[in-house]
């Protein structure tokens, strides 16, 4: 589910959860960008892109992808692996420092919900606090599924490029052919929207559940 309900019902709320929203992308790119920085490749800081400045990471049609059907990407930040001073480790270490992120988040505000529930401050809430809490439900639910949907291991995604890690080398130029290729990506990410919409769906629902429950939420 998007978030267009949200806006819908407590329009602060989803002022809210869209901010949290625009930090999460930024933090993710900016972990994608940094760790390439570290392990040799300054493709991403030579872009401009080592920066936590929403809009230099955000991608229209992704963006508009998490407010309608609730996941979605951000525009992904380039890199060059064969400047990585160990290939494999780089290519590994920054695929995941995104999804990461967004799972440290998510882990975050389940935290503080937790307790926030645990020490009373639920019981009888004003209605400020019930806004920030339903806002932080929400963030941190979108956080976890924008880490687990990055896993899928399709380009462009993230997770392509971490199963590419442990891939024979010959075959790593044809992924990176296969990512280029716009037709591809546009394939994909309609598949993911509409034949794998429903499973995929069902799988991040219970994900969500599952992390929920281990916090006690």
């Amino acid at each position: 589910m998007g978030l267009l309900p949200l806006l819908q019902t407590d329009p602060l709320a989803f002022g809210l959860v869209v901010l949290v929203l625009l930090v999460s992308l930024a933090l993710h790119e900016w972990g994608h960008a940094i760790t390439a920085l570290w392990m040799g490749d300054s493709t991403a800081k030579d872009q401009g892109r080592v920066t936590l400045n929403p809009i230099k990471h955000l991608d229209l049609i992704g963006s508009i992808m998490i407010l309608l059907v609730g996941f979605g990407w951000a525009k992904p930040v380039p890199i060059y692996p064969p400047n990585f001073r160990q290939y494999r480790l780089g290519l590994f270490v920054v695929s995941i420092a995104g999804i990461c992120i967004n799972l440290c988040i998510a882990a975050l505000l389940a935290g503080l919900l937790r307790w926030m529930l645990v020490s009373g401050l639920l019981e009888n809430p004003s209605h400020g606090l019930l806004i920030v809490a339903q806002a932080m439900v929400v963030a941190a639910s979108i956080n976890l599924t924008l880490a687990v949907f990055n896993l899928l291991p399709i380009p462009p995604l993230d997770g392509s490029k971490i199963l590419q890690s442990f891939l024979p080398l010959r075959w790593h130029p044809y992924i990176w052919r296969l990512e280029a290729n716009p037709t591809y990506a546009i394939v994909a990410m309609l598949l993911l929207l509409t034949v794998f919409r429903q499973p995929l769906g069902s799988f991040l629902g219970l994900v969500r559940t599952r992390f929920f429950d281990a916090f006690g939420l």
